[in-house]
């Protein structure tokens, strides 16, 4: 089955729908879950995005999290395990008519992964001119790519989002010097 490359303008029902996801993971999650964190493109107003909720959720033991796959099964999940990021937990899911509607990232709370995929947010949502350039790129991708070519389209943002995530993490250490508390 090949998955359908779209992005759509930002949908202002997104935080909503974060939100509502959100509290069903930590209801499965349970005591293990210590945050959970909206990211990916549809946590940045204002932009194009592929129309699927990023989670970030952080847990005191990312073991736990492999005795608790039924929970998240239960809810509508495809459980991938790390899925090629070490120590990340990985789950995704579908609506009733097969499209992609959730992507969940599971980290221990000491993963530096935590702050690369906060900092791109909050970089993207405090630099809209970057943001704007991503979601123009993500736009021309989509244009010039066979709908399906999922890899061709995650390869073209590549080099864009390598050299803003350096970015995000140098603005966000700046910042936490800055403001330590």
């Amino acid at each position: 089955m090949s998955v359908r490359v779209e992005v759509v303008p930002y949908c202002q029902a997104w935080p909503d729908a974060f939100e509502i996801e959100a509290q069903r993971i930590v209801t499965a999650l349970d005591e293990n879950v210590v945050a959970v964190y909206h990211i990916g493109s549809t946590a940045i107003p204002n932009i194009y995005a592929k129309p699927i909720i990023d989670l970030l959720v952080v847990v005191h033991d990312i073991t736990q999290v492999d005795e608790q796959i039924e929970a998240m099964e239960a809810l509508g999940y495809e459980a991938l395990v790390e899925f090629g990021i070490p120590g990340r937990r990985y789950f995704r899911k579908n609506n009733e008519l097969g499209v992609r509607t959730h992507h969940v990232h599971t980290f221990e709370s000491n993963s530096s992964e935590i702050e690369r995929h906060l900092a791109f947010r909050d970089y993207m949502i405090a630099h809209p001119e970057d943001a704007h350039q991503y979601s123009e790129l993500k736009r021309e991708l989509v244009k010039n790519l066979h709908w399906s070519d999922i890899e061709g389209y995650m390869d073209g943002k590549n080099e864009f989002i390598k050299e803003m995530e350096q970015r995000a993490i140098a603005w966000r250490r700046s910042r936490l010097l800055k403001n330590p508390t």
